[in-house]
């Protein structure tokens, strides 16, 4: 890239340390933090809800296969969006202030994914939990057990 003395639509170019700088604090630890995810996202040609579908799931009181087999198949669409961001706004030749959006979206993507990632998460949580319980009570049950027949070896 050269200098800020490149213009395009009468912004100036964003100079190599900038962009630079913008693509460094997407690599820091929790930069998603506060950011907000996109309303709307363009994917493949289409205009998606991302911020609602993201909330229906958060939402949800229970999450089904259907649902999770969903969630992964968001997660790859919106890494796959991200990567392409990311690459345009590391190569493309652009305004301060259409790299600044960029950085929104991808930010806001990168968020998406991570919420996105959670709900699946909870719902490994939630059968490990589901797990413990059955687990617990079978071992109760085999306890009890043991005891009476402990109790049975005595009498006789």
């Amino acid at each position: 890239m050269s200098n800020d003395i490149e213009k395009h639509d009468n912004n100036p170019l964003i100079t190599e340390k900038e962009r630079k700088q913008l693509l460094a604090e997407l690599h820091t630890r929790l930069f998603w933090v506060g950011e907000e995810i996109p309303y709307f996202v363009e994917i493949d040609g289409k205009k998606c809800k991302l911020h609602e579908m993201v909330w229906d799931l958060i939402n949800k009181e229970h999450i089904s296969g259907k649902d999770k087999k969903q969630i992964e198949k968001y997660i790859d669409v919106l890494k796959e969006k991200e990567k392409k961001d990311e690459l345009e706004l590391q190569t493309k030749a652009m305004s301060i202030e259409e790299a600044k959006q960029l950085f929104k979206e991808t930010a806001g993507l990168l968020r998406a994914i991570m919420d996105l990632k959670d709900i699946e998460e909870g719902i490994t949580k939630e059968k490990e939990k589901e797990f413990h319980e059955i687990f617990s009570v079978q071992r109760t049950e085999e306890i009890r057990r043991w005891l009476n027949f402990l109790k049975d070896a005595r009498k006789t």
